[in-house]
């Protein structure tokens, strides 16, 4: 190998070296920065964000009975619930808001049955105010069972199931914890029970030799069913101490409406929800309980229909349109008629 040939080589070397070194200068330097620049955002964000603990009261009641917090599990599981809702923020916040459109139509139902106030916030555990269907086929805002509905009085049909009906529906929840206090002498296993059935807690009260909720050992939905229901009663009873602020402009309102009892047959009920100046999307927002397009109505048997007075109006010129009702053709928002077939009864 010539004296020529051995320098080219040393210099191709050290050119090869002096690249990899510029490359490894750069990585090191881009790592640096990102570094850098990750302390600075991480800093910021333990500046900007913080979670607390929530505070647990020294003293809890459900429907004035004590919540034995002094007991540690009780107070463990007390304050899981109250994390959970607390820091489900988005959810929480539209609870309140929709209370606000619901509470004033639970609340003297619940008092003409004799029910402790406590049990409105039963109905944000069961379906958060909104008509769902469970999967066990549990309906509505009360979530009740087609056999336990039918046992209070409630109708289900193809074309009606009140169950989704929030009035009648809390009767018969009501009438359903009556009965269970009346076996059981307390409102929280009477709660429990509404979870789990009747006969559910009578069996386990009964297996375990205990009358106290908070001494059984029951499956994991009923174990947190009460606690659910006490954090919402006070995360709703005091918000501004778990950071929840509404201005009563922010919360969902009470829609005036009026009531139409009808005793005549409906063959399409998006003519007739025209025929009272609203649309079909609308009166069936009113009225859940209405599942089919008609509503069929046997001799001597009347149904009452909400119509909202204002505010869901559908712009639309009745003035060359004739629309019938069942069999009877009306021309009610037209003309103002009143028929026999509809009284208005304003609630």
């Amino acid at each position: 190998m010539n004296y020529r040939t051995r320098i080219s080589k040393k210099l191709l070397f050290v050119a090869s070296g002096l690249i990899v070194l510029f490359f490894l200068i750069k990585l090191f330097s881009f790592s640096s920065e990102q570094t850098t620049d990750d302390k600075t955002y991480y800093s910021k964000f333990r500046q900007d964000y913080s979670i607390y603990s929530v505070k647990i009261p020294e003293e809890m009641y459900f429907c004035d009975e004590p919540v034995p917090l002094q007991d540690l599990e009780v107070k463990r599981r007390m304050d899981k619930e109250l994390l959970s809702n607390t820091y489900f923020q988005s959810n929480t916040i539209i609870l309140m808001k929709r209370a606000n459109r619901w509470f004033p139509i639970i609340e003297p139902i619940l008092k003409k049955y004799n029910i402790p106030d406590d049990f409105k916030y039963l109905t944000i555990a069961e379906s958060n105010l909104t008509n769902v269907v469970s999967p066990a086929g549990a309906v509505g805002y009360w979530q009740l069972m087609k056999a336990t509905a039918k046992s209070y009085g409630l109708e289900i049909s193809q074309e009606v199931d009140e169950r989704y009906h929030m009035v009648k529906s809390a009767e018969a929840a009501c009438k359903y914890l009556k009965r269970a206090y009346g076996e059981f002498g307390s409102w929280t296993l009477s709660a429990a029970a509404y979870n789990m059935g009747i006969d559910g807690i009578k069996r386990q009260v009964t297996k375990q030799r205990s009358d106290n909720y908070y001494d059984l050992y029951l499956n994991t939905e009923t174990s947190r069913y009460i606690f659910r229901i006490l954090a919402i009663k006070q995360l709703f009873t005091h918000p501004e101490e778990y950071g929840f602020h509404l201005r009563e402009k922010d919360k969902y309102s009470v829609v005036p409406s009026h009531m139409l009892t009808v005793d005549t047959s409906i063959s399409n009920l998006v003519n007739f929800a025209l025929s009272q100046n609203i649309n079909y999307k609308i009166l069936k927002t009113f009225n859940p309980w209405l599942r089919k397009n008609k509503l069929t109505i046997s001799m001597g048997k009347s149904y009452i229909i909400e119509i909202p007075d204002s505010g869901y109006q559908v712009f639309f010129d009745y003035s060359h349109d004739s629309l019938y009702l069942g069999d009877s053709l009306i021309n009610s928002q037209i003309n103002n008629q009143i028929t026999d077939s509809i009284q208005d009864s304003i609630r």
